[in-house]
């Protein structure tokens, strides 16, 4: 059985089409899943787009976030069956020996590959997934929400354990793309006053984080930013990755704060850290996450203390990938969805 799929062909710009592919073949302690929905990231658009910074094992099916049904279970699974609703962790290879993995940290495991660009992703009909990575969703949780639990995750990761946040704390967020929007969401639910900065091209964007509660930005924050003490904010999240967000991070941020930075880039950064130093600033990473966190996600999510639906700008079949890649490439909506079934 063959169904169609959103490959990643080769590393040059534009190189993904729709393809033809066969139905995986499951291992002992994988399951099989039919695809009811899988949000588009924007690392799918960095790798249609080549200017991504990440190693890619092409041709290989797009995709990462993504939720369905199992239709075949594995013999050495236990405690999945046919039927169940699920969502899936994004680390498809990992070494469960390594140092990282006994310590839970699996998504730092230097030999991981996820789902999407070192494995094939659920751009498609079928995927082949590790029973490890499954996670239960209840009935009342739509799976097109459900399949955000991925970039849900990624901000908890970069807001709620990468980031010293409190309440009453004061936080901007660069970029307002689905990363951070979210993170700004979870800023606001952390307690945080929150501005969201992004360009002129971002407004309707940023309409959407102004639901959440957050102050808006198209032009200088600095003001905002300082208006209590004068000094800045407590944290900056740089969901935007560019390296003119960081050196405006470090304007923004104030002495003894945090810049959280869980946005990609791959050029370097021509200028200077001194401002680091001289403002004994933590800079600290946010990649991926971890069970726990899924797990606290889908409480946020399921109790609808955590709502995506603002984010989702519409829900294309597969056949539409090249439509729904560039409503989010615009700029135009925050999130697209494909519903390969």
């Amino acid at each position: 059985m063959k169904s169609a799929a959103v490959v990643n062909f080769a590393p040059e710009r534009g190189s993904v089409e729709l393809r033809e592919i066969d139905k995986p073949i499951i291992g002992n302690e994988d399951v099989l899943l039919q695809v009811e929905n899988v949000g588009v990231c924007g690392s799918d658009l960095h790798q249609w787009t080549a200017d991504h910074s990440w190693p890619v094992n092409y041709p290989v099916v797009l995709g990462h976030e993504f939720g369905g049904r199992i239709v075949e279970v594995g013999a050495a699974v236990i405690g999945w069956k046919e039927g169940d609703r699920v969502v899936s962790e994004t680390a498809a290879v990992i070494n469960v020996n390594s140092p990282l993995s006994r310590e839970g940290l699996y998504n730092l495991d230097p030999s991981r590959k996820g789902f999407g660009y070192g494995v094939n992703g659920a751009m498609t009909k079928y995927v082949s997934v590790p029973a490890r990575c499954l996670h239960r969703i209840p009935e009342k949780l739509a799976f097109e929400q459900a399949c955000l639990t991925e970039p849900c995750a990624v901000a908890y990761n970069a807001v709620v354990v990468n980031s010293d946040i409190k309440p009453g704390d004061r936080v901007i967020v660069i970029g307002p793309g689905t990363i951070g929007i979210l993170c700004a969401a979870l800023a606001v639910l952390s307690g945080a006053e929150v501005g969201v900065v992004g360009l002129e091209n971002d407004k309707e964007r940023l309409q959407i984080a102004a639901g959440y509660g957050c102050h808006i930005f198209t032009d200088n924050a600095e003001a905002w930013a300082k208006k209590q003490d004068g000094l800045g904010v407590d944290c900056v999240i740089d969901a935007a990755g560019v390296s003119a967000t960081l050196k405006l991070a470090l304007q923004l941020v104030r002495p003894n704060g945090q810049i959280t930075k869980v946005g990609w880039g791959p050029r370097p950064l021509q200028f200077s850290l001194d401002p680091l130093v001289q403002k004994n600033v933590k800079l600290q990473g946010s990649f991926s996450h971890n069970w726990p966190i899924w797990e606290k996600v889908l409480s946020l999510l399921s109790s609808g203390r955590l709502d995506v639906r603002p984010i989702i700008g519409g829900v294309w079949g597969v056949n539409d990938w090249h439509k729904a890649f560039e409503a989010m490439h615009s700029g135009s909506i925050v999130k697209s969805i494909l519903k390969p079934i």
